[in-house]
C-alpha cells in the first residue's frame, strides 16, 4: 500500500523544503545474522556503517540458528541505531527518511525486527518511509561507491553471490532486474561454508568461508594432486553448488585414512577452482546469449558476501579479458566491508524513490519470497528534474 494522496502531499512539502540540501536517510538490515544500520545522504556519502556481528553466537549451530538471530537483533537494534546516529553526527530530526529490509527473508524473523522499527520510528517522527528489495540493494551498490566517471552503465550484468543466493541478473534500471540463471540447489555461499565444517576449519572473525579462503593461502610443499571437478550443467543457465561440495564429500568419506592437512589444502583448492569454474561459465555464457539478442553490456557488478573472495575476482577478470579482450568490459566490486550486509546498501537503494517522494504507507508488510524481476516502477510524477542519483 502506497501512502494517500494528502500524506504524500504533506511529506513532499517538506522535502521541497529541505531538497537545498543532500537527502538523508536512516537504513536498517536485519535479514540475516548481522544487526545494521547506516546513515546515507543523497550526494553519495555514508555518513555512519553500524554492523554489529554474531558470529560467536552462531558458530555452534555450525550455521545462522534462527530464533537466536531474532533474539540478537532484538538486543542489538536500538544500540545500532543510536551509533548510527552518533556516528553521522546528526539526531532523528536532520534525518529525511527511513528505509529497512522488506525482504526477501522471513517474515515472522529476522525481517520483522528491523521493519518494526523502522516503522515506528518513521511513523513517530512524520519521517516517510521506503521498504528495500535485499537483493537490488546489493546489486546497486556500486552506483555509491564506484567514482562518478566509472559508473557502472545500464545495461549491466550482475553477480550476485553470498550465503542464501547465486543469481545472475541483467540490470536495465534501478527497478527492473532480468533474472538470466539461478541456482537449482544451494548457494556458492553456502557450499563454502559446508566445505569449510568437512575440512574441519574453524569459523574465525569472518565466517567460515573466508576461513576457507585463507586456508587456500596455506604454504604447503608438494600438495597431494587431488585432480579437478567438473562444471556441472554445461551449456545451461543455471548454478548448481550441491553437486560440487558433495564431491567434496564423497572424496573425503572415501579415502582409507584421515587427510593431512597438505591434503586438505589441495582438496579446498580444487573447490575453491571448481566454484569458480562455474561462476566464469556461466557468466560467459550470459554474455553470448545477450549477444545473440544484440544486448552487450559494458559492466559487470559482482557483490554479495562471496564477492569478497580474491580468488574468485581474479578468475572473473581473465573469464572476461578472454572472452572479449577488446570489448574491455569493466568488472566492479563495492569494497570488500560493503559486500557483506549492510545497512548502507539499504539505503542507498531506497534514495531512488525518496528522491521522487515515492514512499511507503506505514503498514507495508514484508516479503518472504519476492522475485527481483517484480519490483514496482519507481513513479515519477513528483520528480524534480534537478535531481540526480548514481547514473
Amino acid at each position: 500500500m502506497r501512502l494517500s494522496s494528502l500524506r504524500r502531499a504533506t511529506l513532499f512539502t517538506a522535502f521541497r523544503v529541505c531538497r537545498s540540501r543532500s537527502f538523508t536517510v536512516l537504513a536498517l538490515e536485519s535479514s540475516a545474522d548481522d544487526t545494521c544500520a547506516a546513515v546515507v545522504t543523497s550526494s553519495r556519502q555514508v555518513l555512519s556503517n553500524i554492523v554489529v556481528k554474531q558470529l560467536h553466537l552462531h558458530e555452534v549451530f555450525g550455521g545462522i540458528h534462527p530464533t537466536v538471530a531474532i533474539e540478537a537483533h532484538q538486543r542489538n537494534m536500538p544500540g545500532a541505531v543510536r551509533r548510527a546516529l552518533d556516528h553521522a553526527n546528526i539526531t532523528m530530526q536532520d534525518i529525511d527518511g527511513v528505509a529497512f529490509t522488506r525482504g526477501p527473508g522471513s517474515i515472522g524473523g529476522c525481517l520483522s525486527v528491523g521493519s518494526n522499527a523502522a516503522k515506528t520510528l518513521a511513523a513517530a517522527l512524520n519521517k516517510p518511509l521506503v521498504g528495500v528489495h535485499h537483493m537490488a540493494a546489493h546489486a546497486l551498490t556500486p552506483l555509491l561507491t564506484t567514482p562518478v566517471d566509472q559508473l557502472p552503465e545500464f545495461p549491466f550484468l550482475t553477480l550476485l553471490i553470498s550465503g542464501g543466493h547465486t543469481l545472475l541478473l541483467l540490470a536495465t534500471s534501478k527497478t527492473e532486474f532480468r533474472v538470466l540463471a539461478t541456482t537449482v540447489d544451494e548457494s556458492i555461499g553456502r557450499s563454502f561454508d559446508k566445505v569449510a565444517r568437512l575440512l574441519g576449519l574453524a569459523w574465525g572473525t569472518k565466517g567460515l568461508g573466508a576461513t576457507l579462503e585463507e586456508f587456500c593461502l596455506k604454504d604447503i610443499t608438494s600438495p597431494p594432486d587431488v585432480g579437478s571437478f567438473s562444471v556441472p550443467m554445461p551449456g545451461k543457465l543455471s548454478f548448481s553448488y550441491s553437486c560440487l561440495h558433495s564431491s567434496i564429500e564423497r572424496y573425503i568419506s572415501s579415502a582409507k585414512i584421515p587427510l593431512t592437512e597438505p591434503h586438505k589444502v589441495a582438496l579446498a583448492r580444487a573447490f575453491q577452482d571448481a566454484a569458480a569454474r562455474q561462476l566464469c561459465a556461466k557468466l560467459i555464457l550470459g554474455f553470448k546469449q545477450l549477444a545473440m539478442k544484440d544486448i552487450k553490456p559494458k559492466h559487470v557488478v559482482v557483490s554479495g558476501g562471496v564477492a569478497s573472495n580474491s580468488f574468485l575476482r581474479a578468475r572473473l577478470r581473465e573469464a572476461l579479458d578472454t572472452y572479449d579482450p577488446d570489448a574491455k568490459i569493466a568488472l566492479v566490486f563495492p569494497p570488500p566491508e560493503l559486500c557483506t550486509d549492510n545497512a548502507v546498501m539499504i539505503g542507498w537503494a531506497s534514495m531512488h524513490r525518496f528522491l521522487v517522494a515515492d514512499y511507503d504507507d506505514y503498514t507495508i508488510d514484508l516479503r518472504a519470497k519476492w522475485d527481483i524481476g517484480t519490483i514496482p516502477a519507481v513513479k515519477d510524477c513528483l520528480q524534480n528534474p534537478n535531481t540526480s542519483i548514481g547514473k
